[in-house]
């Protein structure tokens, strides 16, 4: 049978090498050429991560995720388990034939598993963009036949293996349509259709760092005609918590919303204020990066909308810090004992970061958002030292103390995602001072994450305790930086916030 296979396989190679195609010879020897070493496929991931904004970049991951699972496989294991000889080129023109004849066993072809990886992977984020490549996948595979360094069998066993190494991927990171929000807690909020009862919050300067922001509304307008639209920010220089005190008294007449376009940082003030009149909140991503947003599975407004209309919503975890008396923040809540409550709803921390991301913004606009990132490290590095703090009464020496709002996975090297946004924990972890604790914080810098930087301490809390902050102490959360003095207390509020999101499926 092995035998029969062999035979059929080199008699389909010659019928396809001494076979004349119509417009291939000028481009499939060049097609193979430039998927060497996987360059077609980078570049193609580059791209795609350039213009295709956050859905881009996880395809782009994932295809590349695939590919490197393929290529580990194909090399290591694939190549040095069937030893088979390259087809002999007598039936190939010599205008077909590569320049560099490749030496390796002939089967499987690593270029059509790189290529039936990354397509695969990238089809798993977005289907469409999946089927774009797919042609192009398609041909630089048959191109490894046609100038004849393998035979169709190394290619379908090569495509095989590659399809095989993207659903590896994707067993070990589901993509998101995988970890679709939990259908619990589920909450009652109103169905809007239309938009109808809905006060939005339209902050004019959230996500841009530099220039005029874009008036986005018409768009809003145009899928939610009868929400009522108040904007902020730029031109209209209204404080933003006095609008949202507004906006949700007129929500809470018309038995609706409130609504909030714009950032984390808006996001976070909208939230506090819409917990205060026992409000659902609607999300419309509006800012730079938009993860609380994109946690909860609403990417666009046309997402946003839907999830009104249909009034499909659940209850979210919110974290609380509190100061001490000795220190009141003019926009934070004071109780009776003159101690200030303020909510995040993503990420807060102590340290070193709250100064990268200080720095980070304040270049952002000139030269783009990941070399600010870089430069501020650099700088960061020169000049911090370690912050010594005390953590549930312990004191220590740290460079960074991070806790997120429900527990962060993610695929990368900044996984910065959360399946459930109702957990009842703090994602507590902490970056010592000590022995290699700058390049600790080199790599938590640059990868935009504290949470990837090698942490020696990591814990799951429903509370934290930080004393012992110096005057000025700067700390950062939801992408906004402010300063603190004395102790603080972090807490969770279980399922405080009510969200619509999108339904099911």
């Amino acid at each position: 049978m092995r035998k029969k296979l062999s035979h059929l396989d080199r008699l389909a190679f010659v019928r396809i090498a001494s076979r004349e195609w119509p417009g291939a010879q000028r481009v499939l020897p060049r097609l193979s050429r430039s998927a060497n070493h996987g360059l077609l496929w980078f570049g193609v991931a580059a791209g795609a991560a350039a213009l295709g904004g956050r859905p881009g970049r996880r395809a782009a991951l994932r295809g590349v995720a695939s590919l490197a699972a393929a290529s580990a496989t194909v090399n290591t294991l694939g190549k040095r388990s069937v030893r088979r000889a390259r087809p002999l080129l007598d039936a190939v023109p010599v205008i077909r034939q590569l320049h560099h004849q490749p030496f390796t066993s002939s089967f499987p072809s690593g270029h059509a598993a790189s290529a039936a990886a990354f397509a695969t992977g990238v089809a798993f984020e977005n289907k469409w963009w999946g089927l774009a490549l797919a042609p192009l996948a398609v041909s630089v595979a048959f191109s490894r036949v046609y100038t004849g360094v393998h035979y169709p069998g190394d290619v379908l066993a090569g495509a095989a293996l590659g399809a095989g190494a993207a659903f590896a991927v994707r067993g070990i990171a589901p993509t998101r349509t995988q970890l679709a929000p939990p259908a619990r807690p589920r909450a009652d909020a109103p169905a809007l259709p239309g938009g109808r009862g809905l006060v939005v919050v339209a902050h004019h300067g959230s996500g841009q760092r530099a220039g005029t922001a874009p008036d986005r509304t018409q768009e809003l307008r145009g899928l939610l005609p009868f929400a009522e639209v108040v904007r902020c920010g730029g031109p209209w220089a209204r404080p933003l918590e006095e609008v949202l005190e507004e906006a949700a008294e007129l929500a809470g007449r018309r038995g609706g919303a409130l609504g909030v376009l714009g950032g984390d940082g808006t996001v976070n003030a909208a939230a506090t204020v819409a917990v205060r009149h026992g409000l659902p909140l609607a999300v419309l991503p509006g800012g730079t990066h938009n993860h609380f947003a994109y946690d909860l599975g609403i990417e666009t407004y046309a997402a946003a909308a839907r999830a009104v209309e249909s009034g499909e919503a659940v209850a979210v975890d919110l974290a609380r810090f509190r100061s001490g008396p000795e220190r009141a923040d003019r926009e934070g809540r004071t109780d009776r004992e003159g101690r200030t409550d303020r909510y995040f709803l993503n990420t807060f921390s102590v340290g070193a970061y709250p100064e990268l991301v200080r720095i980070r913004e304040q270049w952002a606009g000139r030269i783009g958002a990941w070399p600010a990132g870089v430069l501020a490290a650099c700088e960061v590095l020169r000049t911090a030292e370690p912050l010594t703090v005390e953590i549930n009464g312990r004191r220590r020496a740290v460079w960074l103390l991070f806790a997120g709002n429900c527990h962060y996975r993610g695929l990368g090297l900044a996984p910065v995602r959360r399946h459930d946004l109702a957990d009842g924990v703090l994602d507590v972890r902490v970056v010592h001072g000590g022995r290699l604790a700058r390049t600790r914080l080199l790599a938590a810098a640059l990868t935009g994450s504290p949470r990837t930087s090698p942490v020696l301490g990591e814990a799951r809390l429903r509370s934290l305790r930080v004393g012992g902050l110096r005057e000025g102490t700067p700390l950062a959360f939801d992408g906004e930086v402010t300063a603190f003095t004395g102790e603080l207390t972090l807490e969770k509020e279980n399922e405080a916030l009510t969200v619509y999101r999108l339904p099911l499926k």
